[in-house]
């Protein structure tokens, strides 16, 4: 089974985005480079940005969002984010009406299932958990192994938080990647046991 993943990038205070749901300059760093970071070439960011967010994207196998994310992004338009092959929905509601069956998209009950059925379709690959409240979700039930972060140069005060309504104490390993690039911090921590 690959390793599961908690990721986004975070304000330094902590917020994925702000009250209503924008993300703001949080993404100020995906165009703040010269060097393409997918085919579409609107996205360009510093060298060091793109060694590291390539080696980290190119092995998700099924990335795993929230109903609230999905219907935020219209679903990606049936087409998953980042050229990961499959996304899997956390959701008590069905599929909208007129969605694709075909699309590479599940809709799960639960982040336990969702983790099952994400590890289930990507194999040894990477599992990637959307930050927020799935995310906590899934760092509170103990299925992530990583805690990656973009830690963007803004502040918000308030918002939708990075690891959702966690409200218990979790351990972190030391960072094991800390890298600056351009208006941004990546930063990569193991869950201790």
């Amino acid at each position: 089974m690959g390793k599961v993943v908690m990721y986004s990038t975070v304000s330094v205070d902590g917020f994925i985005a702000d009250e209503n749901d924008q993300p703001g300059p949080l993404f100020d760093w995906l165009v703040s480079g010269d060097v393409p970071l997918d085919e579409s070439g609107a996205v360009k960011v510093s060298q060091r940005s793109y060694d590291y967010t390539r080696a980290y994207w190119d092995p998700i196998g099924a990335t795993i969002a929230g109903r609230h994310v999905f219907d935020l992004t219209d679903g990606w338009d049936g087409k998953p984010p980042a050229g990961v092959d499959h996304v899997v929905v956390v959701t008590h509601r069905p599929p909208p009406e007129g969605w694709d069956p075909e699309a590479p998209f599940h809709f799960v009950d639960g982040v336990e299932a969702a983790v099952a059925k994400a590890q289930e379709l990507a194999g040894d690959r990477l599992v990637e958990v959307a930050a927020g409240d799935v995310g906590g979700q899934a760092l509170a039930a103990g299925l992530v192994d990583e805690v990656r972060m973009d830690v963007a140069p803004v502040v918000f005060g308030s918002g939708k938080r990075f690891f959702g309504s966690v409200d218990a104490q979790h351990l972190l390993d030391d960072p094991d990647v800390v890298i600056q690039g351009d208006r941004v911090l990546h930063l990569s921590y193991r869950v201790r046991r």
